[in-house]
């Protein structure tokens, strides 16, 4: 794994080398550079099988931090390649030509976090939220407190429970404290 750490941070102008643990580790690279790196790792470090792509909103900083995770399934190794982007601007270049499922990933964080991928296919189309007319909801200044207050109606009558109480009550109904 180091050596494949070494090579691709002179190649790419990697930076932050977070090592999780001995199979794991994250690095960051331009944006710019991105496909690029990943599109390597696939072809030539043998990180065949894309995990996951998923998003964090760094809503202080103004960006998004996407992370690629890939796996090398015969050395079993991953890497987590993180990529910043601006949250005002947020479109990142598609990578669906290397894996299939990333059109998926990229369709759920275009509705989910309102990053857009150019070129992804069926990106506009309804995914999960059907009919969605606020802003993604996964962004950080979604007030989902507010949301929840606004579209749904308050139910009397529920009861709320201490989780420990409740289940000694139902496990061992027959005894007294």
């Amino acid at each position: 794994m180091k050596e494949i750490i070494q090579d691709i941070k002179k190649r790419f102008n990697c930076t932050d080398e977070i090592e999780q643990s001995k199979t794991q580790t994250y690095i960051t690279v331009k944006k710019e550079l991105a496909i690029a790196l990943i599109t390597h790792l696939r072809d030539i470090e043998g990180f065949t099988h894309l995990v996951l792509l998923t998003a964090v909103d760094w809503i202080e900083n103004n960006q998004f931090q996407l992370t690629y995770m890939l796996n090398n399934p015969t050395k079993k190794i991953d890497i987590g390649v993180r990529v910043f982007i601006n949250r005002e601007t947020a479109t990142m270049d598609s990578a669906h030509h290397l894996w299939e499922q990333m059109a998926t990933y990229q369709r759920e964080l275009k509705e989910m976090f309102g990053i857009d991928f150019p070129g992804s296919p069926r990106l506009n189309e309804p995914f999960i939220l059907e009919g969605w007319d606020n802003i993604p909801p996964y962004r950080r200044d979604f007030d989902t407190l507010k949301y929840a207050q606004e579209t749904f109606f308050p139910r009397e009558g529920r009861e709320t429970n201490d989780p420990a109480e409740f289940m000694k009550k139902k496990m061992y109904p027959d005894e007294e404290k």
